[in-house]
């Protein structure tokens, strides 16, 4: 059984040889990326069985996803390679200070072959999370079905679901986000959220508002992320507070919110106190901004203990 499975396209990333301005920089270095398969990805590496459906190019780029993700212990049962639709691409921008702007080539996502009758029933039936974003709704109009579609499968099959908003303006506009997004929220039972997104969905930016409002949509946990100021979370009738975790350097910025999601989700299996997962989740945050790439930063267990001191580094 997997313990969270995801929907969502993945890209082959290619990041900048150095830093500044795009239209000057000669060399790009290929990784893999995509918010839905980073959370997979970051789950698995703390020690969580994961499960990720897509559709991929049936060309270089598709075949050398799979194999990593593959190679990352994820189960990509519900993937497929498909002709006619090349693999998608992105390209970064990394400036000095960490920022990060994405450049996407993805209107002809191998994704748009799928239907929500694609969805393999079975496969909800074996899985205990259904993690989705507000990332694949943006890609195609049509794939609103196939998530309402994975949410009703997962309610029916006693799945929690856990949504990021995860909005991205260079996919869709913030009317557009706000009317698909917010149908969602009545679904949810795990709201993983910047404040920024909630402003365009609920427009709301205040923490403790945000909170009131998911509870009248009947969400019984909710991690609200602040960046460099912590986050705050509830649950169980308990709102919690949690402090930042300084970075000692800041690298690169994407991967962060999906690394914390993937903390989020691992305290929430293992009932965990949620002041405990917010600083588990806050940690981890911290951990990938440190690295570049979309998932190289995405920590296993055993680093997180040690960066909590709950474990000791022996360097030699």
């Amino acid at each position: 059984m997997n313990d969270v499975i995801t929907i969502g396209e993945a890209m082959i990333t290619f990041d900048p040889g150095t830093t500044g301005p795009m239209k000057f920089v000669n060399t790009f270095e290929k990784k893999v990326g995509g918010a839905e398969l980073n959370l997979a990805i970051g789950c698995s590496r703390l020690g969580l069985k994961a499960g990720w459906i897509s559709r991929l190019g049936n060309d270089e780029f598709g075949k050398y996803i799979k194999t990593f993700v593959r190679g990352e212990g994820i189960d990509v049962s519900e993937v497929q390679l498909v002709e006619g639709y090349p693999t998608s691409l992105n390209f970064k921008e990394i400036m000095e200070d960490g920022a990060v702007r994405t450049f996407y080539y993805r209107d002809k996502s191998p994704t748009l072959t799928m239907t929500e009758e694609d969805l393999n029933e079975e496969y909800f039936q074996q899985a205990k999370i259904l993690h989705i974003t507000g990332v694949f709704a943006a890609v195609d109009p049509k794939n609103v079905a196939i998530l309402n579609r994975s949410i009703h499968l997962a309610k029916k099959h006693g799945l929690k679901i856990s949504f990021d908003p995860n909005i991205r303006l260079r996919l869709w506009s913030k009317a557009e986000a706000k009317q698909v997004l917010s149908k969602i929220l009545p679904h949810v039972d795990i709201l993983l959220a910047g404040q920024e997104e909630m402003d365009i969905i609920m427009g709301e930016t205040d923490p403790v508002r945000i909170i009131e409002k998911a509870k009248e949509s009947c969400i019984s946990y909710v991690a609200i992320k602040q960046g460099e100021n912590g986050a705050v979370g509830y649950h169980d009738g308990k709102i919690v507070e949690a402090a930042p975790v300084k970075a000692s350097k800041v690298v690169d910025t994407v991967g962060a919110g999906d690394g914390f999601n993937a903390g989020i989700l691992y305290g929430f299996l293992h009932n965990w106190t949620l002041d405990k997962t917010l600083q588990f989740a806050n940690t981890i945050g911290s951990m990938v901004v440190r690295v570049a790439g979309d998932n190289e930063g995405l920590p296993y267990y055993e680093d997180v203990q040690e960066q909590l001191g709950e474990k000791e580094r022996i360097e030699r």
